[in-house]
């Protein structure tokens, strides 16, 4: 039952040739996929036929149900798929399960197989149900039922939550205890031991004390225990954006150790990352570029992991990485009562950042990677993005003409314009530039030029945005190409900027763009070929067929294992990666079509760091999303 009211993508595959290539006997192949080829677990079991967003709908979005015939193929008969045409009811459990709504299920594109999922497909729309309370859709003939779900104007808040408290979980140098962490998952503070964060060394100077600097603080990145300034912006730039976008839904009481305190818990939670920013910053303004260790032998709990830590050197991308954070948290902090001085630190932080980086050439190979796992630095498109997000938001901080003439110069070099998906991946710097061409502050002709080339932009990427009904019944399309490495953040990514084209640019018909924004949250919460949310152990907040692991160093084996079978299971609201069309593990993936290229598992032999990893840039992206909802 529902109880609604109780690009990082390479990061990681440098840092796992360190683990033995075992390969997997076919009997384990089997286990996992069964015959067919289909998504299979005997953790899970098997989804119904009936898709539906897990934790419901709000009373007045549109509303479908995918009626799903899995692995189809141009020699089935007709018997096979006979259930898509049926017509279906709606149940309302809390009424005595009175029927409140009845109607045929509509064929997707004439009983077409999607390539992408390799399945047929029906719609069942049941968008005039909008009172509040909780249902199941039930097929009248064969009397097979979706998984319950509620209607509720709130109905997403104990996911948005439980998603946002997996930066708290991911807190480095910090206590879990409770009543903020749930017993289930607890640990001391990690990394404040001798030679680590409270004094970790340099790591082109191991032996020199002189260089130790206290570094503690922040959030583990992924799923491993280190931490990038550059890996973290993009993440506090969205988290930021979704707290503007609608402040209303980020109150104090999220459960976290600053709840009550008067500041919204979001803004408390970015507040803990910005200040391991800020002692990631030199008094000359450069920003060292990442700090974690030298090699890949992990502990059981991060507060067991004893080895030394090191930082890299200052670097330009993280630099300006750190400067275009702080300008738009200030921005934002310098209304919220209490936090208008650490708005003004910030704001003079990014200043002196932003000197640092105009001042100093562009690295493109700062990072040596002996601090393990991924490259942390940018390349020159991806920084000169950075400094354009910096530039709008010091431009609404001064008066200073530098600032829009640093835009004026540069926002056509940035990456959402010079590449076709540009957009996808730069998400930041469309916000950021769709911000500024609102912004009273710039010039006229600048916003108009900005949101101009954004228009075009837009109307001239293919696939489109908006509307693409034709091309996937599961309502959130997304090219075969961006199944790849943390495809959910991408899925965000898409429902993002649908709503962004939808918000900004008022086109004719905004509920186009509305309609596949809400599908991708849907996506996320079970309406996708397998049936599955994408977040972990979420059944006690309302989904009954969830992610059940993780590759995760704390929450990834032991007691925390599967959310099923292992007495803790991973901690609730993590979203995964993802299915990876371009798996590189032993496990027969790449045969599937790109929607099912997933499995429900942690174990390293598979290299499920490529599909089931969570990371805060993938969260802060959901979050993003969702926040909108």
């Amino acid at each position: 039952m529902n109880s609604f009211s109780n690009f990082r993508f390479l990061k990681q595959l440098s840092r796992r040739w360190g683990l033995a290539l075992l390969g997997v006997i076919s009997a384990i192949a089997v286990l996992i996929f069964g015959g067919c080829g289909a998504f299979q677990s005997s953790e899970l079991g098997t989804p119904p036929n009936i898709l539906v967003d897990q934790f419901g709908y709000r009373p007045n979005d549109p509303k479908v149900a995918v009626i799903q015939q899995a692995n189809a193929t141009p020699e089935d008969e007709p018997q096979q798929y006979q259930h898509l045409s049926d017509t279906f009811q709606v149940i309302r459990l809390d009424d005595a399960e009175a029927v409140v709504f009845e109607a045929p299920a509509q064929l997707w594109e004439a009983g077409k197989i999607h390539e992408q999922s390799g399945d047929r497909a029906a719609w069942f729309d049941f968008s005039e149900v909008q009172q509040p309370g909780e249902y199941l859709i039930r097929n009248v003939r064969t009397g097979e039922s979706s998984f319950p779900f509620a209607i509720a104007d709130d109905v997403y808040r104990d996911i948005r939550i439980a998603a946002t408290r997996m930066f708290y979980y991911q807190r480095s140098g910090f206590e879990k205890s409770p009543p903020y962490a749930d017993p289930r998952w607890t640990d001391e503070a990690a990394f404040i031991g001798p030679g680590q964060d409270t004094e970790a060394r340099f790591v082109d100077d191991k032996d020199n004390a002189a260089l130790e600097r206290d570094m503690r603080g922040g959030w583990f990145d992924a799923g491993d225990t280190n931490k990038y300034v550059t890996f973290a912006s993009h993440p506090l730039h969205q988290l930021l954006s979704a707290y503007t976008q609608n402040p209303a839904v980020w109150t104090d009481d999220f459960n976290i150790p600053e709840s009550n305190n008067g500041v919204p818990d979001l803004l408390d939670e970015i507040r803990f990352e910005l200040d391991w920013f800020q002692r990631m910053q030199d008094n000359d303004g450069g920003v060292f570029i990442k700090l974690g260790t030298l090699d890949h032998n992990t502990a059981r709990k991060p507060s067991l992991d004893k080895r030394p830590r090191f930082y890299g050197p200052k670097c330009s991308s993280s630099t300006i990485a750190l400067a275009s954070t702080f300008a738009h948290a200030a921005v934002v902090f310098q209304d919220i009562p209490g936090l208008q001085a650490v708005a003004d630190t910030l704001e003079a932080r990014s200043l002196i950042a932003w000197d640092w980086f105009l001042n100093h050439s562009m690295q493109t190979e700062c990072d040596t990677q002996e601090i393990k796992a991924g490259d942390a630095d940018r390349t020159p498109t991806q920084q000169i993005g950075l400094a354009v997000i910096a530039a709008v938001y010091l431009s609404q901080l001064s008066p200073e003409p530098r600032f829009h003439d640093y835009i004026r110069n540069h926002f056509q070099e940035t990456r959402p314009l010079t590449e076709s998906l540009g957009a996808i991946y730069s998400e930041p710097v469309v916000d950021a530039l769709f911000t500024y061409s609102e912004s009273e502050a710039a010039p006229a002709d600048l916003r108009q030029a900005i949101k101009n080339t954004l228009i075009q932009h837009f109307e001239e990427i293919s696939p489109p945005f908006g509307n693409t009904d034709s091309l996937d019944p599961y309502g959130a399309f997304m090219p075969d190409g961006q199944y790849h490495w943390g495809s959910n953040a991408v899925k965000s990514y898409f429902g993002i900027l649908n709503l962004a084209i939808a918000n900004w640019f008022l086109p004719e018909n905004p509920r186009d763009y509305i309609k596949p924004s809400l599908g991708a949250v849907h996506y996320l919460h079970g309406v996708n070929p397998l049936g599955i949310v994408y977040l972990t152990n979420t059944y006690e907040i309302g989904a009954e067929f969830t992610a059940n692991e993780m590759f995760h160093e704390w929450f990834g084996g032991g007691v925390y294992d599967n959310a099923k079978t292992s007495p803790n299971g991973p901690a609730p609201g993590y979203i995964t990666g993802g299915p990876n069309r371009g798996y590189t593990g032993s496990a027969p993936l790449a045969e599937l079509p790109p929607m099912r290229a997933y499995l429900d598992k942690n174990d390293p032999e598979l290299y499920m760091w490529e599909i089931t990893e969570p990371s805060i840039a993938y969260q802060a992206a959901y979050i993003k999303l969702l926040s909108n909802f």
